[in-house]
């Protein structure tokens, strides 16, 4: 993952955009409704989506999941079309680069009690409509206001 983030910086210097995976947990709740898992962030504590760089040798599903297992401690089958993209501005050390991401639905199937970012993160379990009014990016808060699910099976476990 390092030199993908390496080469993601270096085509920021150059004024390129770069690009990240995302995951979208869910889950069905008590009522049938669907909730979704929002995790904060390490530096500014806000609410988002788990996310990261590409992968080398990994497909943005699978970048995806291990992000989700790593930032959020959850498990389970991703769906195999993305749910939607939306892009964001990212403070590297001095600028600011555009950064556009590509967002996959993970519908969990287990919590893990411990997890890598454990002691670095909170998750919360929202209905999505309450989960896009705590997300700054005007586009993923969009995406999860108007999430729904597609018909098809989950594919692609763990």
């Amino acid at each position: 993952m390092a030199a993908t983030k390496k080469t993601a910086v270096r085509k920021a210097k150059k004024g390129e955009r770069i690009r990240q995976v995302a995951a979208i947990p869910f889950r069905l709740g008590a009522g049938g409704g669907i909730e979704v898992m929002l995790v904060t962030s390490r530096t500014t504590r806000r609410f988002i989506v788990p996310k990261g760089w590409p992968m080398k040798g990994k497909s943005g599903r699978k970048a995806a999941m291990i992000e989700a297992r790593e930032e959020a401690g959850v498990l389970g089958n991703i769906l195999k079309q993305p749910a939607g993209t939306y892009s964001y501005w990212k403070r590297l050390e001095n600028r600011f680069v555009r950064v556009d991401v590509v967002v996959y639905l993970l519908e969990v199937t287990e919590e893990l009690p411990s997890w890598a970012e454990e002691g670095k993160r909170q998750r919360a379990w929202l209905a999505p409509a309450d989960a896009a009014l705590l997300i700054d990016e005007p586009d993923l808060s969009t995406l999860l206001r108007d999430l729904g699910l597609p018909q098809a099976k989950p594919s692609g476990g763990r």
